[in-house]
């Protein structure tokens, strides 16, 4: 028989995650909040029991929240990754391959035993995860990633099935594709939701069985594939690599608006540290860079900018991007305008390996490899006391536009001086 697809599915990841490091939060609604606090993001179940709404804006509802005594806690970032790549650590040696397609979803493929039941090794599954990282997850078993996408779902929405759903153990899984808003489908776009709502192609099962010259018309071979990965045919193949990002960017919106081009400075300067350490993460260079900084589109004379410059030597060097970036704020910057948020993108990126060395901008190899020393030497001290350890100057010392996060938890997976005390008496 065929391998199965898995898709692999932590639940409320963010409010697990807060759950998991601080066990008096277990059993208790648990809401997170996202960048400035701004609105909800993630919400565990008993929150959502509360119904209380996803995207809902803090401010509107911090009373309602008060009032059934939910905990509200700030995202936590570095306490989020470092967990997403704890529990991907711990899914590899139980699959033959798997593709991380999210900070909290992978897939996986494993070989179907004769009998062809997998929610045992499932069950198994779920309940390593839940006693080595205290996270809860959820586990769709299906020939294609479509249909694993679907049982997903279903092992999520049907408490009876206790996080596991085996769809490939099913005789016929047309009830299951019945009770499936096409809207629902995993590839299925607002357009051609709504072109299927036209003619009268309501869920899943009829997407699957409809002509196929008549998909193929509309949504080409990506349609094609789309209705053959319903049909059970894995048409999607596992991607145990992630492409080469194209392009990198980091943007924030500020806690407070700020006016002074000294800010803008410091903010810029800020996401262009933050850029670089993942540019080098990523093995790549840069040899573009664009800065852009705008007001609040809520307020009257609304004003954005973008400036761009190319650099004669493809880089991830921090020093270099800060100096391309910064020459770039004075032209963005107007007086008396009150910018409430600004970003950097890193363009044509190429592999670090790869360099492109220019006659008119000598760079020998002692002093590259001096580079490459200094930066790697840089983020290993900030991956092991934590960001921030060692900062650049332009970056300000707290500033105060930095981004609100009132109710942050501790990063006690990633920060020695955040971890937990326990008192022996």
């Amino acid at each position: 028989m065929a391998d199965a697809i898995a898709l692999i599915d932590a639940n409320n990841f963010y409010a697990s995650c807060e759950q998991a490091l601080d066990p008096s939060l277990l059993g208790r609604p648990v809401v997170v909040l996202s960048n400035n606090d701004g609105c909800v993001v993630s919400r565990s179940s008993e929150a959502r029991q509360l119904g209380i709404a996803m995207g809902k804006p803090y401010f509107q509802i911090a009373a309602q929240l008060a009032r059934y005594g939910v905990v509200v806690r700030s995202s936590n970032y570095a306490l989020y990754g470092d967990m997403s790549q704890r529990l991907m650590s711990c899914l590899e040696p139980h699959v033959a391959e798997l593709e991380v397609y999210s900070i909290d979803e992978a897939f996986a493929r494993l070989p179907r035993p004769r009998h062809s039941d997998l929610s045992r090794w499932a069950s198994a599954l779920r309940s390593r995860i839940r006693h080595n990282l205290g996270l809860p997850i959820a586990i769709g078993l299906a020939p294609s990633k479509v249909l694993a996408k679907l049982a997903n779902h279903v092992a999520k929405a049907d408490s009876h099935h206790a996080g596991v759903f085996d769809l490939g153990c099913c005789g016929d899984p047309s009830p299951w594709l019945e009770r499936t808003p096409v809207e629902e489908v995993w590839g299925v776009g607002r357009q051609l939701s709504r072109w299927c709502r036209l003619r009268g192609i309501a869920n899943a099962r009829h997407l699957r069985d409809m002509a196929s010259g008549e998909l193929r018309a509309k949504a080409g071979v990506v349609g094609v594939r789309l209705q053959l990965e319903l049909q059970g045919m894995s048409c999607l193949p596992l991607e145990e690599a992630p492409a080469a990002k194209r392009e990198t960017c980091v943007s924030r919106s500020f806690s407070q608006p700020i006016s002074e081009e000294a800010e803008l400075r410091q903010a810029v300067a800020s996401y262009v540290v933050r850029a670089a350490e993942k540019l080098r993460r990523q093995g790549q260079r840069a040899g573009r860079i664009t800065v852009f900084a705008r007001t609040s589109p809520f307020a009257p004379g609304f004003y954005s900018q973008a400036a761009s410059t190319g650099l004669p030597l493809a880089s991830n060097d921090t020093a270099v991007l800060l100096q391309a970036a910064l020459r770039l704020v004075p032209g963005l910057y107007r007086p008396h305008k009150r910018f409430a948020k600004a970003g950097v993108l890193l363009q044509e990126l190429q592999p670090e390996q790869q360099l492109q060395h220019h006659l008119l901008a000598p760079l020998t190899a002692e002093q590259q490899g001096r580079r490459e020393a200094l930066m790697q030497h840089i983020d290993g001290l900030n991956r092991r006391y934590g960001r921030g350890c060692v900062q650049w100057g332009a970056c300000g010392l707290d500033p105060a536009w930095a981004m609100r996060r009132e109710r942050l938890s501790r990063a006690a997976t990633t920060r020695f001086s955040d971890l937990p005390t326990a008192w022996a008496r």
